[in-house]
């Protein structure tokens, strides 16, 4: 795939500067590469707000946390895996208490769900999870929870707000340039396709490391 208004030599030129930059200045954890995107030609409170997600060739973070809210075949196949789980009765526990919720919230990247049990989980934890956007993905018994995890590690969601920037994480300096390309392009892509005039509404297109300084492509 080909990002029509971005030529692969400007990109390819763009991550290794990046890379090199991120690597003169070492830092003591692994930088995350984020995606930032300005708009134009859109209003946020007439037009429409699009959301959508999609899968990376290559998983962006980590260190990605994931827990499963489990029943007792999923706590089994849990265990087997070295999965962090909870059951009904730790999330009864809770008592929907907002703080509690927000600190489980905080302590992982996304949340799996037995089958049996997302229906009950607004009702054991309320709205917290909802609001911050990490509502737990269905976990079925026919599925593989391992390959499931990979899964929602790879998948990013893009989400217009009233504001018309967005910033994503698409990888990390710790992946090769061939990857982050791969991920970049796709994501790109993707976001123009969610955009009602395409390309028209792309303001502009930034990747930076954690620390690092703005690279604009396009």
């Amino acid at each position: 795939a080909t990002m029509s208004k971005v030529s692969r030599e400007f990109l390819r030129q763009h991550i290794d500067e990046m890379l090199t930059e991120s690597a003169e200045k070492k830092r003591n954890f692994t930088e995350t590469i984020e995606l930032q995107i300005a708009l134009k030609n859109y209003d946020p409170t007439k037009d429409k707000r699009f959301s959508g997600t999609v899968k990376l060739p290559n998983a962006p973070k980590t260190n990605f946390r994931v827990c499963v809210l489990a029943d007792a075949a999923h706590i089994e196949e849990a265990k087997k895996n070295g999965v962090p789980f909870m059951d009904v009765e730790s999330l009864k526990a809770l008592k929907k208490n907002k703080k509690l919720v927000r600190k489980l919230a905080h302590q992982y990247d996304a949340f799996l769900a037995s089958d049996t049990l997302i229906k009950q989980i607004p009702r054991l934890l309320g709205p917290g999870l909802n609001k911050v956007g990490k509502f737990p993905t269905l976990l079925t018994h026919s599925d593989d929870m391992v390959a499931k995890i990979e899964d929602v590690k790879a998948t990013i969601k893009f989400q217009m707000k009233k504001v018309l920037c967005l910033a994503l994480a698409l990888g990390n300096v710790a992946m090769t340039k061939e990857e982050l390309e791969k991920n970049i392009v796709l994501a790109v892509n993707f976001l123009v396709s969610l955009l009602k005039k395409n390309w028209q509404n792309v303001k502009s297109l930034i990747i930076k490391t954690t620390m690092g300084r703005p690279h604009r492509i396009y």
